[in-house]
């Protein structure tokens, strides 16, 4: 595995999320590794995608991304949940969401969704703007690139946000079977 280094989380946002697909996700907990190969992402294009949680601009909760690519932005929903975005482009609020995994190493619960991937990768706030780049919290090429086909559709549960709700920016890897939503 060799860990992607910071120019690849510096390309537009669309190419990035689709290019994390089949990349392992890697968090080293109490010295084990947790690896899962990313399935399911979404893209989010910045303070004019309505989507966006930088739509509203840099708020405490945004600035992350707001911030350098190549880090980690970490929030809770309805008070319980954490999900994961990977800064993209650097200081312009755009973000990948990481959907889903494929387990790989040290992951045997559910991994279907943004909610459960963090869960059992043990992502919370603690990782809310650390570096992808670091020792034990960070993304990698596999050895060897599987070959895969990559399905765009529209976004889950962002309907509130107008047009932005129908655009193509959700990619996922036809047929995986750990994908959250086919």
């Amino acid at each position: 595995m060799n860990k992607l280094d910071r120019n690849f989380y510096e390309g537009k946002t669309e190419a990035v999320a689709q290019a994390l697909l089949g990349m392992y996700l890697v968090h080293h907990v109490d010295a084990r590794p947790r690896i899962g190969r990313i399935v399911e992402v979404e893209a989010y294009l910045g303070p004019q995608d309505l989507a966006a949680h930088s739509s509203k601009g840099v708020t405490a909760r945004t600035r992350v991304m707001f911030g350098p690519a190549g880090h980690a932005y970490v929030y809770q929903i309805y008070g319980l949940h954490y999900c994961m975005n990977v800064v993209t482009e650097g200081a312009t609020g755009t973000a990948v969401l990481l959907r889903a995994l494929e387990p790989v190493e040290n992951l045997p619960e559910r991994t279907q969704g943004p909610a459960l991937l963090c869960k059992a990768m043990q992502i919370d706030r603690r990782q809310n703007g650390m570096d992808l780049l670091s020792e034990t919290f960070y993304i990698a090429r596999p050895d060897e690139s599987p070959s895969f086909t990559i399905v765009r559709r529209p976004r889950i549960g962002v309907d509130y946000a107008g047009q932005w709700a129908r655009r193509l920016l959700r990619f996922y890897v036809r047929g995986n079977p750990f994908v959250s939503r086919a």
